[in-house]
């Protein structure tokens, strides 16, 4: 439900950016009970919601209207989202110089009536004194301007559709619509998109007349699942003090995972999630709806496990397996050894600011494993989480990148207790003031311990490491886990991450020890509020900077000391090299490094050729990008292998393959065989900058010429920007037309030929094509595409 007018969100950072000219240089609740009120309705129904309504919803509408930036706050993986309504507030601002009361669904209110008091108004039907009149629905108006003003059928849509994600939307109210209707004939919805079927329409229209009527739609817990969600809430609400502080650390590190408890669960899409309850087992969950989940709850805690009900999306389904093999090792890591709570944490500014304060008891050893066990899923949770437009946030990040953790019996925050007492207090993060005033003051007290902590980091592994460091200082995953190396991309205004090292040699490598992961985590993800004012938001971006800058200087100790600089300096080319003189820690070019190099190749590369040697058991091969023999794609029956045929689009960079130019951030490629299967290719786009150091004016540090392409074998990134169907026959015409084009026109002609326009009819069948790739081959994964990103040519 929106009218898109093209718009910024750059004013209020653009202000913020003025008061740390000085520093960037231009580069700019408390508990709640409900009670439901019972809705007008009819008793004979033509159409039930769960069996005829929702699938529509699923097909036809929530992959634009889910996650925080649906239109109009119409959020549609829920009913009770349905029943909520639309409103006029924006989650996403970034003019606003005041936090604002968050809007979560399940969390911050509970039934319509207590919506209606924090704006939302009905799209079902119109409301008044005598009850419900259905007839005023706002979706049966925008459903049926859809239908009057459908999309032209496989043509570009035209300049009345606005897409970009930037834009402002309209949100009429039921008094408003005619006025919206009449300005903007092509605003019905869905919009800008091969649209509703006859029958589709038929079933929408007669239920929103008939009352719309919610049937009970959620099973309950079976009996096994029971048994796993009381064996779960009695360990995480135990009341000896080291069980209460083990718990508040797992809570606050989990509170976004969709658990399940088995792998049939996941397969049937059957997960559960953490929540602080008022109330204990057996009694109804009580959510404490606090904006963060480390604010003072205000009253007794309880831990409770409740099922997650809505329609899985897959920007927001991040997976984590709870079973009795975890509960195990929960145990070993936390509950064994003889460590003392002498007082448990409170929930005061330092200890929301600083969680190596607050959880300073529990031994760092156990907090570092717990993250490194599942290393993928707390970066997914910072890099996907609850930002669903974050240009602003990512575009700190490389493009793509690689990680790789520091082995915990070598991390110095871990081994040196000494060392860590000390440099402890310098780990806060900013962010919790959040008035406009605070924010110069906020980041540069930040900054400033930020680099004191750096210059005791540098200092004290000087001293440990004087002959300096090894691969065995790289964490290898046990020699079976295979969340010790990562590949992140940036997508723009969103981000992916995988396990295992992906395409081709990244400009920049990032080396994470305890305290970069766990400051990574709590300023993106536990600290940082999606309803903040911009000056929180700027503060978080600009400490991700000094985070990012942190892991790529840890990853600088494994090279020869003399080579540092110079490498350094190319990663913070031009405006970059301002920032390093005056934001960053001095790079430590002292400490030696004990690795051997050879002096016959880039020393970068050779590190990598190490460690990709080293710990082959844990590094996944990657064929299509990183092929270095005949044996990454053989020949099948005298024909080239998929793999074979993808690959000279990788070969090179935009300057030979001019076509890459001419993608957007990320392209799926469907490539259909004769047999009726297919499979799914994301070909994904690297930009290159000169630095990314700064918040705004990346177009000015932009580098179209050195532009590459990663390909993986499974739809990535949550926001496609386009796809094509191509059959197995057809796939090597396809690639040399996609690197011959070097202009829109020869795109067009690309995609008159084999791509998926949203005005395609069968549209809709090639989109949710992704999501069912993944049930067959990715199935915990697997959660419904975002639309909002993909392009109208």
């Amino acid at each position: 439900m929106r009218l898109p007018i093209s718009g910024s969100l750059a004013t209020g950072l653009a202000r913020a950016c003025l008061i740390l000219a000085v520093v960037i240089l231009g580069g700019c609740n408390s508990e709640q009970t409900y009670t439901e009120v019972p809705r007008v309705t009819q008793v004979q129904q033509s159409y039930h919601f769960t069996r005829d309504v929702k699938p529509i919803l699923e097909q036809k509408c929530i992959a634009c209207h889910a996650c925080n930036d649906a239109p109009c706050q119409l959020k549609l993986e829920a009913s009770e989202g349905l029943e909520r309504g639309a409103s006029k507030i924006k989650v996403y601002d970034g003019s606003r110089t005041e936090d604002i009361e968050p809007t979560r669904l399940h969390i911050d209110a509970q039934t319509p009536q207590q919506w209606r008091k924090q704006g939302f108004y009905s799209v079902l039907a119109n409301q008044s004194e005598e009850g419900v009149d259905s007839s005023g629905s706002l979706v049966h108006e925008f459903i049926t301007l859809g239908m009057s003003n459908p999309v032209e059928e496989n043509k570009p849509l035209n300049d009345e559709y606005k897409l970009d994600i930037n834009r402002e939307f309209s949100c009429p109210a039921p008094s408003e619509f005619a006025d919206y209707a009449e300005d903007h004939p092509t605003g019905g919805m869905p919009y800008g998109v091969s649209g509703l079927t006859n029958t589709e329409y038929k079933v929408l229209s007669t239920w929103l007349e008939e009352g719309a009527v919610f049937d009970a739609q959620a099973a309950d817990p079976s009996k096994s699942q029971q048994q796993h969600i009381k064996k779960w809430e009695d360990f995480l609400n135990q009341q000896n003090p080291r069980a209460q502080l083990v718990s508040r650390y797992l809570f606050e590190h989990l509170f976004l995972a969709h658990l399940y408890f088995s792998e049939d669960d996941a397969r049937n899409k059957q997960f559960f999630q953490v929540v602080r309850s008022s109330n204990p087992a057996p009694e109804p969950i009580n959510v404490i709806a606090t904006t963060r989940p480390n604010d003072e709850p205000g009253t007794k805690v309880y831990y409770r496990l409740r099922p997650i009900t809505d329609t899985l999306i897959h920007k927001t389904h991040i997976v984590y397996r709870f079973d009795d093999q975890r509960m195990d090792r929960y145990q070993e890591l936390f509950l064994e050894g003889d460590w003392q709570v002498q007082q448990l944490p409170g929930y005061t500014y330092t200890d929301s600011s600083n969680p190596f304060l607050a959880f300073e008891a529990i031994p760092a050893k156990a907090r570092y494993q717990f993250m490194l066990d599942e290393a993928e899923y707390f970066t997914r949770t910072f890099i996907r989480g609850p930002v669903c437009r974050g240009q602003i946030a990512t575009d700190v990040i490389r493009d793509q990148f690689w990680v790789m953790f520091e082995d915990p019996e070598h991390d110095q925050y871990i081994v040196n207790p000494d060392h860590r007492k000390k440099v402890s207090p310098l780990l806060g993060l900013p962010g919790q003031k959040s008035d406009i005033l605070d924010l110069g003051t906020e980041y540069l007290r930040y900054q400033e311990k930020r680099n004191q902590y750096r210059a005791e980091r540098s200092q004290r592994y000087h001293e440990a490491y004087d002959k300096g460091l090894t691969l065995d200082n790289i964490w290898d995953g046990d020699n079976e886990n295979n969340n010790a190396f990562l590949s992140i991309f940036r997508h723009h205004d969103s981000a992916s991450v995988e396990r295992g090292w992906i395409g081709r040699t990244p400009k920049t490598l990032w080396l994470m020890d305890y305290p970069l992961f766990e400051r990574t985590y709590y300023e993106l993800v536990v600290n940082f509020n999606v309803y903040g004012s911009v000056s929180h938001q700027a503060q978080t971006r600009l400490y991700f900077d000094l985070i990012r800058n942190g892991g790529e200087s840890n990853f600088m100790l494994l090279l020869p000391p003399e080579k540092r600089q110079k490498l350094y300096a190319s990663w913070y080319e031009g405006s970059g090299e301002i920032k390093t003189n005056l934001s960053y820690q001095d790079l430590d070019t002292k400490t030696p490094t004990a690795i051997e190099y050879n002096g016959k190749s880039p020393v970068k590369q050779q590190l990598i050729d190490l460690v990709l040697k080293k710990f082959d058991s844990v590094i996944a091969d990657d064929p299509i990008n990183r092929c270095r023999s005949e044996e990454c794609a053989p020949d099948y029956k005298g024909k080239k292998s998929t793999v074979a045929m993808l690959q000279p689009l990788v070969a090179g960079d935009s300057k030979q393959l001019k076509g890459i130019q001419q993608l957007p951030e990320v392209t799926v490629l469907r490539v259909d065989a004769e047999d009726g299967e297919f499979n799914i290719y994301s070909l994904i786009r690297n930009r290159a900058h000169t630095n990314v150091a700064f918040m705004l004016g990346e177009e000015d540090r932009y580098k179209p010429d050195s532009d590459s392409l990663t390909i993986v074998d499974f739809p990535m990134s949550s926001y496609p920007n386009y796809l094509f169907r191509v059959s197995h026959k057809q796939l090597p015409e396809f690639v040399d037309q996609l690197i011959a084009i070097n202009s829109p026109q020869d795109r067009k002609k690309l995609i008159d030929q084999w791509g998926i326009r949203r005005s395609n009819p069968e549209f809709w069948k090639n989109f949710h094509s992704m999501t069912q790739y993944l049930d067959q081959h990715r199935p915990m994964q697997s959660g419904i595409f975002d639309l909002n990103r993909y392009e109208g040519w």
